[in-house]
C-alpha cells in the first residue's frame, strides 16, 4: 500500500499551502522539475540538432503517449497528443462536418473551453447548439442531435455524467475530461464514448500546453485533421498527394516539444508508481469526507458525484477565496451559482481538510 505521507512529500508546494486547486493546475512533483532541468541541461550542452536528437524527442513523445493510453484504458494508436482539453475538443469539432440541420447537445454546466469551440461550430456551420440541464442530457436527445458534447465531470460541482445513458442514445459522444482523467477511474472502451479530450496540467500534474485526445477507431476517418502538419501525412516524399497517416497520432498537435514530454512523462510516472487505483480512491474518499464535514457545519454543498471536486455556496466567492488564502488554502471560485470549489487530490491530507472545514464555517 502506498504511504500517503511519502506520496505527499513528492509535491513540495504541499509543505507551504493546503493546495486544493488541481482542477485548475495540479501541483508539480519534484521528479518533474528534475526532468525539466535535466532536459534543458542536455540541450544546453549538446544542442538541438541531428537525427539522434529528433529520435530522442519522438521516443519521449511515444512514451508519454503510452502512459496516457494506459490511464485511458486505450491503445497508443487511439491517442493523439494535444496541448489542452480545448485543443482536443477543437480537433473533433473542427474536423467533423456539420450542416445547419444538425444539432449539438450540451449542458448548462460547461466550461468556456468547451463552449468556445461550440460557438465556432455554430458560426462556421450554422449548427444549432442546444443547452439543457447537465442531469437531463440523455433524455434530451432528439432526431436532429448529431453530437453530444459535455463534461465527464462537471467543473462547477463535481457531478459525474451518466455516460452509459448518453452512449445508449446512439448519438456520438464527446466528453470533456478536464476534471476526470487522473481524478477518477477512466476506461474509454468501457465507457463507450467516441471522443475523450483531456488536460495534462490539472490532475496529471503536467505542464501547461499538454493533453491528450482519445478517438474511437471507427470514428477516426470522420475527422479531417483541422491543423495538419508533418505527422498528419503518410507520404512525406509527396506531400500534396499524400493520404493521412494511420491511427489517432495523425491528430497530434505539431512536433512534440521535449520539455513538455519530459515533464508530462515524469509526472505520470510519479502517479503511476503510487498506483492509479490508490490515487483515485484516496482522492475521492478525502473529497467525500470534506463534503460531509462542510455539510455537518451547516454549509450548502452543491450536488456532486464520486469525484474530487467539492463546491459550496458562499455570499461573496472572491472575497472568501482571499480570506481562505490568507489562512493558507489555495482554492478558487466558480462563476456558476456563487460557488467556492476545492479540488482534492491524493496529495491532500486529512488534517488540512479538517482545517478547511473549520475555516470555511468560521
Amino acid at each position: 500500500m502506498t504511504d500517503a505521507a511519502q506520496f505527499r512529500a513528492q509535491f513540495p508546494v504541499c509543505e507551504r499551502f493546503a493546495y486544493l486547486n488541481a482542477g485548475t493546475e495540479g501541483p508539480v512533483p519534484r521528479a518533474a522539475a528534475e526532468a525539466v532541468r535535466d532536459r534543458v541541461q542536455r540541450d544546453l550542452d549538446s544542442g538541438r540538432a541531428g537525427r539522434a536528437y529528433f529520435d530522442e524527442l519522438i521516443d519521449l513523445a511515444g512514451r508519454s503517449r503510452e502512459a496516457y493510453a494506459r490511464l485511458l484504458g486505450a491503445s497508443p494508436d487511439e491517442v493523439a497528443l494535444t496541448g489542452s482539453t480545448t485543443d482536443g475538443v477543437n480537433t473533433v469539432l473542427g474536423g467533423l462536418r456539420f450542416s445547419p440541420s444538425d444539432e449539438i447537445l450540451t449542458s448548462d454546466e460547461e466550461h468556456p473551453g468547451l463552449l468556445a469551440p461550440l460557438r465556432l461550430a455554430r458560426v462556421r456551420h450554422g449548427v444549432n447548439i442546444r443547452v439543457v440541464p447537465f442531469s437531463a442530457l440523455a433524455g434530451e436527445v432528439g432526431p436532429r442531435t448529431r453530437l453530444i458534447a459535455c463534461s465527464h465531470v462537471s467543473w462547477a460541482n463535481g457531478k459525474v455524467a451518466d455516460v452509459p445513458a448518453l452512449v445508449a442514445s446512439g448519438v456520438p459522444v464527446l466528453l470533456d475530461a478536464a476534471q476526470a482523467l487522473g481524478a477518477i477511474p477512466v476506461d474509454v472502451h468501457a465507457l463507450g464514448c467516441d471522443f475523450y479530450a483531456a488536460s495534462g496540467q490539472k490532475w496529471l500534474c503536467g505542464p501547461e500546453g499538454s493533453g491528450c485526445l482519445y478517438v474511437r477507431p471507427e470514428r477516426l476517418d470522420e475527422i479531417e485533421p483541422p491543423w495538419p502538419g508533418y505527422s498528419t501525412l503518410s507520404d512525406h516524399e509527396n506531400i500534396l498527394e499524400s493520404g493521412l497517416a494511420e491511427n489517432a497520432p495523425r491528430l497530434d498537435h505539431g512536433f512534440p516539444p521535449a520539455l513538455r514530454s519530459a515533464w508530462a512523462l515524469a509526472s505520470l510516472q510519479v502517479l503511476e508508481a503510487a498506483g492509479w487505483d490508490w490515487v483515485h480512491q484516496r482522492a475521492a474518499d478525502l473529497a467525500a469526507g470534506l463534503a460531509a464535514g462542510l455539510t455537518e457545519r451547516g454549509l450548502t454543498v452543491a450536488p456532486r458525484g464520486r469525484s474530487t471536486l467539492v463546491s459550496w455556496s458562499v455570499r461573496d466567492p472572491d472575497q472568501e477565496v482571499q480570506r481562505l488564502a490568507d489562512q493558507g488554502f489555495v482554492i478558487r471560485s466558480v462563476p456558476i451559482g456563487g460557488l467556492l470549489r476545492a479540488a482534492v487530490g491524493a496529495w491532500s491530507s486529512e488534517e488540512e481538510l479538517e482545517r478547511l472545514v473549520a475555516a470555511a464555517a468560521g
